[in-house]
């Protein structure tokens, strides 16, 4: 009887946690919402005050946010660039982790070690070398730049789908090939449903990141192909001079498309972490 009362104390205990952490992490996200509705004249007044008939202005900071940055036209580039960018991470990374995990010698052994060893290399270290090269192979445009991207993110998502492949039986792969099924077909008719979890968990981790990507697409697209975090720099003036209603405004667009992507999607990453953590 003691140990369940404890048990439901230290539940309790952790809830309240928990919930603190919670708040502590959504608090940012809430202040930038209700700071969008507010004259930008009163946000740097009274930062952290509700909106009211004097200060609300509704959505007139959205308007002349999507106007001043052409700011639809970032969406589309934001898009393009996370949607192929992820799109070609996913698919080729696990293919490269299925013939890790299936052809297992020196070669592919070594392959593995060299894409976690990139994990740990720093943009800033590459970065000048980088733009160099992406500008001497033509890879400065939005469509260049998802090779870049996928150099860069090809480490974790290598890692991540190695874990979980170690954990499916090999025997359904024998069995496809039994049938008639070729490594092309085996692998997307047979593997890659079962990779489902991790692909969505892959998915997530890598839009997030480079759907607020700053610094790549500014060193290699510059201003002729401005993405989201590149647009809503433009409302930063110079002498401090920065529309911040606007400025709040985007923000919240800009985080609207991640979050919906990661709410309908956040229960396959507990189901790719208990899967990966089991190996067969």
């Amino acid at each position: 009887m003691n140990e369940k009362v404890n048990k439901a104390r230290r539940d309790k205990i952790w809830f309240v946690v928990l919930l603190g952490l919670a708040v502590i992490f959504l608090a940012p996200i809430l202040l930038i919402f209700i700071n969008s509705f507010k004259g930008k004249l009163y946000i740097s007044e009274d930062l952290f005050s509700l909106p009211n008939s004097t200060t609300f202005v509704g959505l007139d900071n959205y308007i002349r946010g999507i106007e001043t940055v052409n700011f639809w036209h970032a969406f589309g580039y934001s898009v393009l660039i996370t949607v192929l960018s992820v799109g070609t991470i996913v698919l080729l990374t696990a293919m490269t982790a299925w013939f890790i995990v299936r052809v297992k010698n020196k070669f592919t052994s070594a392959l593995y070690y060299l894409f976690v060893f990139s994990m740990i290399v720093p943009f800033q270290m590459v970065m000048f070398t980088l733009t160099w090269f992406a500008n001497q192979m033509h890879l400065d445009n939005p469509l260049g730049i998802v090779f870049v991207y996928l150099g860069f993110g090809s480490g974790l998502s290598v890692f991540v789908f190695t874990g979980f492949i170690k954990s499916v039986p090999k025997e359904i792969e024998e069995a496809a090939i039994i049938d008639g099924c070729g490594p092309i077909r085996t692998f997307f008719l047979v593997v890659l449903p079962i990779l489902k979890p991790t692909v969505i968990t892959v998915s997530i981790l890598n839009a997030m990141w480079i759907w607020n990507d700053y610094l790549l697409p500014y060193l290699l697209l510059g201003t002729e192909y401005k993405t989201i975090p590149i647009a809503i720099q433009y409302l930063q003036g110079s002498y401090g001079n920065t529309d911040y209603g606007a400025l709040m405004a985007l923000l919240v667009l800009a985080i609207i498309p991640v979050i919906v992507f990661y709410l309908s999607s956040q229960k396959h990453i507990i189901k790719s972490i208990t899967a990966g953590a089991v190996k067969g």
